[in-house]
């Protein structure tokens, strides 16, 4: 076998077996390699199960929201308080347009249309 190219993927086949409960094992060096833990995530591509290491879907506002809070006069355990405070509003408002999300993708609730968001009205 010759030199791989710079733009060629070295391809690593195994064949696993599929439990009848439908499970399966991955191999060690897969498992390894990609640093996989408790959960992976598993999507459906172009007829393909891709497995992948979760994400981190949660992005950190902690700096911004100290940012702002601190700008706005904030010290001690005040800071600590407010920053609190706006961790949990913030963490309520995702949830909730995760939910929405999941209830339009489900057909329980109507989303906007693209009238609905990008109308010129001149109200």
């Amino acid at each position: 076998m010759g030199q791989l190219k710079a733009n060629q993927k070295q391809i690593d086949r195994k064949i696993i077996r599929v439990s009848n409960k439908r499970q399966i094992t991955i191999p060690l060096k897969y498992f390894e390699k990609l640093q996989l833990g408790q959960e992976i995530e598993c999507v459906l591509e172009d007829n393909q199960i891709v497995l992948k290491p979760v994400q981190d879907q949660t992005f950190n506002y902690s700096v911004e929201i100290l940012k702002e809070l601190v700008a706005e006069g904030y010290e001690g355990t005040d800071l600590i308080y407010a920053f609190k405070n706006k961790s949990n509003q913030i963490n309520q408002a995702v949830e909730t347009l995760i939910d929405e999300a999941e209830a339009i993708g489900r057909g329980d609730k109507q989303g906007a249309s693209f009238n609905d968001i990008f109308s010129m009205d001149d109200d």
